[in-house]
């Protein structure tokens, strides 16, 4: 038990940590950093919200801890117990509203994961992604009501309607009862138009596969934590629109920030000149939109990303 408490609190000093970059990464385009804020959602709500997350973070690292010592199931870490419990910690920690669902939805699995692979012995990417799969697979009904209790707690915007299961609608919950609908069968449905949802359904592909290498990859040219930051950021807004401003907005709009985002990057982003302007102008343009045009979904995964680093070692 001693082991799995040492375990579980690394895994919980890498997720607030990991969030904590994020959030300071300055200037995503259209989203809060620490220079700018929101009307009511403001840079240290989202460092609350940091905060917030731990004890259940700490909670899913443990109890992967107890998969990998055979004392419980995989179906049994209770996913979505630890997401309802980090959206109400921090729900009544901050007055921001919603700041990191899509980043508890990601943390949460990965936290399991990382707790049954570093049980195993020291974590490399490969095993996490490895172990993470096998989590999300093995989610049941009960997680996914836990979930849909959390989405109605947080209110995150732009959700839309869909036909089947629908988070705001009642009768879902009785048919996710009725029909033994898992987390990942939920999610199978809305990845075609949302980001988080194809994360789970893909072994968190752009995770592993964009934003985590092009973290570590800037860092060891740059030496900069902030400039990895804001690079993993476009580079994933660059390849995947935001799935935030598609349904806020259109696929069109959506698919133009990206085109912007590559446009940066080709400038050098923030390691020249003239790709820090066109930085700065899109964060700027972004900001003032009627409405506000965040790419809040990228934020998310460029969180996850950095997650994934510390939890494999990066340190600055």
């Amino acid at each position: 038990m001693q082991k799995g408490e040492e375990l579980s609190s690394l895994v919980q000093q890498c997720a607030i940590l990991a969030v904590l970059l994020e959030v300071s990464g300055y200037p995503k385009p259209g989203n809060v950093h620490r220079i700018h804020d929101e009307h009511k959602t403001r840079y240290e709500h989202f460092l609350a919200g940091a905060v917030a997350i731990g004890p259940s973070i700490k909670g899913a690292a443990l109890n992967g801890c107890l998969v990998a010592s055979g004392e419980i199931n995989l179906n049994e870490t209770n996913v979505g117990k630890h997401i309802l419990r980090a959206v109400k910690d921090t729900s009544s920690f901050q007055c921001g509203g919603n700041v990191n669902l899509g980043t508890i939805l990601l943390f949460v699995p990965l936290a399991v994961a990382a707790g049954m692979t570093l049980s195993y012995g020291r974590v490399t990417a490969d095993e996490l992604r490895r172990n993470v799969e096998r989590v999300m697979e093995k989610t049941t009904p009960i997680d996914t009501l836990d979930v849909y209790e959390a989405i109605d707690i947080a209110h995150p915007g732009g959700l839309g309607k869909v036909e089947k299961f629908d988070v705001t609608n009642k009768l879902s919950k009785s048919l996710i009862k009725e029909n033994g609908v898992s987390l990942q069968d939920v999610f199978r449905i809305s990845a075609g138009w949302d980001n988080i949802s194809k994360e789970w359904i893909t072994g968190m592909k752009i995770t592993f596969e964009v934003g985590y290498p092009t973290f570590l990859k800037v860092y060891s040219e740059s030496r900069d934590v902030n400039i990895a930051t804001v690079h993993t950021f476009l580079r994933i807004l660059s390849k995947n629109p935001d799935s935030l401003i598609q349904r806020k907005m259109n696929k069109e709009k959506a698919v133009e920030i990206s085109e912007r985002a590559a446009k940066i990057l080709e400038e050098g982003g923030l390691l020249k000149e003239t790709g820090k302007a066109l930085c700065w102008k899109l964060d700027e343009e972004l900001q003032g939109f009627k409405g506000r045009l965040n790419p809040g979904t990228t934020a998310d995964l460029t969180a996850s990303s950095i997650f994934v680093a510390l939890l494999e070692g990066f340190r600055f």
